[in-house]
């Protein structure tokens, strides 16, 4: 009698997230909280992010999320005397060098039993030679003293429905820029590293105005033992402030 071995095989339940570059604008500057905005202005955004391991499907709780973005003129804390209009040719972590200590735009939370971790923030605007996106790293913890904890499991770009974001940058807060984004084809990095299947759910908070803001989703799948090869524990040493 033949065996049947397909029930006794683990199958992954969910995709692996494909993982992207952090880029010249990553910190760790320790900021563990929701709401990450600081008064910039821009249309609010609420991000929740499901984080599950993709080879069992169950949610990864207590594995602690950052992300970052630009505001919605394409500046970048940190970074803030940086022209968003003016393509900058880098791809290393760290290669721009800072110009103040600004924080907006920046923060970490733990995820929840069911592997959630939810921000309110503003949709980002775009900086030259980019679409829409945001930054994310998830970090595997094993308690909550995460200020010293490195081991960075995935690193990833989020992009935005190219229809959501047409309307978004017709707004006051994002007209009136010197340089055009790109679409997400267009996108380098989203055609070549799997943006494909990091694009964002997104739709609006309100029925008759944008100006109410955007409910954005995604579900990650990672590898809970993987260590990302785009953050090193030595880039925590160099840009933690």
């Amino acid at each position: 009698m033949e065996r049947d071995i397909s029930a006794a095989t683990p199958q992954p339940v969910y995709q692996l997230a494909p993982e992207q570059i952090a880029g010249p604008y990553f910190r760790n500057p320790k900021l563990l909280r929701r709401n990450i905005s600081e008064g910039a202005e821009g249309l609010p955004l609420l991000l929740r992010l499901t984080i599950v391991d993709a080879m069992t499907g169950e949610p990864v709780s207590g594995a602690l999320v950052d992300i970052w973005h630009c505001n919605a003129r394409g500046a970048y804390s940190g970074w803030s005397r940086i022209n968003p209009d003016r393509e900058v040719d880098t791809d290393a972590i760290g290669s721009i060098p800072r110009t103040d200590d600004d924080t907006y735009l920046r923060g970490s939370q733990f995820c929840d039993q069911q592997g959630r971790a939810r921000f309110t923030t503003i949709y980002p605007g775009f900086y030259a030679g980019r679409a829409l996106h945001i930054h994310v790293a998830v970090r595997m913890v094993t308690g909550r003293e995460y200020l010293d904890e490195r081991n960075v499991a995935w690193v990833g770009q989020l992009y935005f429905p190219e229809v959501v974001s047409r309307a978004v940058l017709n707004a006051r807060d994002y007209r009136g820029r010197a340089s055009a984004p790109l679409n997400n084809a267009e996108d380098s990095y989203y055609a070549n590293m799997g943006g494909e299947g990091s694009t964002l759910t997104v739709w609006p908070i309100g029925r008759e105005s944008h100006e109410d803001g955007f409910f954005g989703h995604l579900t990650i799948g990672i590898d809970t033992f993987a260590a990302s090869s785009q953050i090193k524990p030595e880039d925590f040493d160099k840009y933690t402030v």
